[in-house]
Parts: C-alpha cells; structure tokens; sequence
C-alpha cells in the first residue's frame, strides 16, 4: 500500500517580505517563517525597530535583511520590492486601527484607515505577485486581516469596512493569478495580545468581555498568527488559495 504523501511545512531557498515585521504579529510572522527555513526581509517605515528586529533573528541563526517600506508611498514600495525581489511569499501585517462610533468617524480618519489597511495591501501584493509573475515564479501572498473582515461590532465601522475589502481583493487576486500558481489568502485574528493591545487587556472589564467572546477563552498570541502564516506560506497549503484562515478562537462561530 502507497501511503499519502505527508504535507511539508519546510520553507528552506523560498525568500520572503514581511511588510510590518517589526513588531506584534508581523514580528511574530516573521520569526516563523525563518525558522521553517525561509530568508526574511523584515520591512516597516521606522528603520530602528526592523534593525532591531533582523539582528535579532540573525542572532537565532536566520538570514535576515532589513527594508524601509512606506505602503503610502506606491511607487517608492514598487521599486523597493522590484529591487530586492522576487519574493516568493508576503505577509503583508501593515495596518492601523482608529476606532469611533460610524456617526462620528472623520474624513482624515477614514483617509488614513482606508490607505492603510486597504489601499497599501493592495498595491503592495501587486508589486509581489508582479515579480514573481515576471520572473515565472509561483508564491504565496498572505495579507493579516482580521475576524472582523467577517463580522463587525461596535465602533469598528471603518475597521471593519477596510478588512472586508481586503477579504474581496484577496478572492479576486486568487482567481486571477492562480494560473500562475499564485496562492492568495488572508488570515483573520481575533484580538491578539501585542505591546500595542496591552492597554486594552489592562482593563479587566474590556478583558473579560473580550474573553467571553472567543470560545477558546483566551485572547491570541503573534505565536498563534505565525502558525498561521508558515501554514499558508508552504507547501502544505498548496490547493488553499481565495480564502481566509480565521485564528480566532471561535469568536465568528457564534
């Protein structure tokens, strides 16, 4: 008897950008990927803390390059990724949250949510999928969305509108570019606890209501989301492509 073929996670001679590796769950992305073998680019705007953060995964043994990304800026992120690419995988963990009542949300706010979230991911898993288009590559494009790409809830309007434009680019990506063997999925955390989210779990009334949401009982960790990312980004997740891995402890399940 010929037993199944088992699904290999390992990442070794595949190069990968994390666009947001310098902190939270991109850090936590990006320690996953290099130790399943894969040599990370860790990109972010501030310099300081991507060199802080690719020392640090040199120091584990990992080959690791620093890159200043600006997804506001198109063609400045266009030319970086041209230059240091192809890449075979992205973990696009770039965003940003404010938060308001819908009645009270402000251009400037909607403007600055809508670039980031949407606007940048967009056009910065064209810019991958260009490059490996050109250089007749296949990859995986992993964008970080969250739970509430699927559902809402209160003064997550704006939030939750951007996440749900990521969800729809993803599926339309997917069916374009997996002729060639692009893979185009997103992974939806619910709340994850990073230095960023800390205040938020400060508060026991905010905890225990984010607590009592998530079936599991426990808020995430970046662990939980790089699980995610090594999956979708091997070759394990080879016929997984125009959907979404939610890692949120059953919290859209009710």
């Amino acid at each position: 008897m010929m037993l199944p073929d088992t699904p290999n996670f390992d990442l070794t001679g595949r190069r990968a950008l994390v666009a947001g590796g310098s902190s939270g769950i991109g850090l936590g992305c990006a320690a996953g990927l290099a130790r399943a073998g894969a040599e990370v680019t860790v990109a972010a705007r501030r310099m300081g803390p991507v060199e802080e953060a690719v020392e640090a995964l040199r120091a584990e043994g990992h080959a690791a390059h620093a890159m200043q990304l600006d997804l506001d800026d198109v063609e400045g992120m266009r030319a970086a990724v041209s230059a240091a690419g192809p890449f075979d995988i992205l973990v696009n963990s770039a965003g940003l949250a404010r938060h308001s009542k819908a009645a009270e949300t402000t251009p400037e706010d909607f403007d600055a949510v809508a670039s980031g979230n949407f606007r940048g991911a967009y056009f910065l898993a064209q810019a991958v999928a260009n490059g490996l288009i050109a250089a007749g590559k296949p990859g995986s494009i992993i964008t970080v969305s969250s739970q509430m790409g699927h559902v809402s809830g209160p003064e997550r309007a704006l939030y939750s509108a951007t996440k749900h434009a990521v969800e729809g680019f993803t599926k339309g990506m997917a069916l374009e570019w997996g002729a060639h063997g692009i893979r185009v999925n997103t992974i939806g955390p619910t709340f994850i606890r990073t230095p960023l989210t800390e205040p938020t779990f400060a508060d026991p009334e905010k905890l225990a209501w984010v607590q009592s949401k998530i079936a599991l009982g426990r808020v995430g960790t970046a662990g939980d989301i790089a699980g995610a990312a090594v999956f979708l980004a091997s070759d394990a997740a080879a016929l997984v492509t125009g959907t979404a891995l939610l890692v949120d402890g059953g919290w859209t399940a009710a």
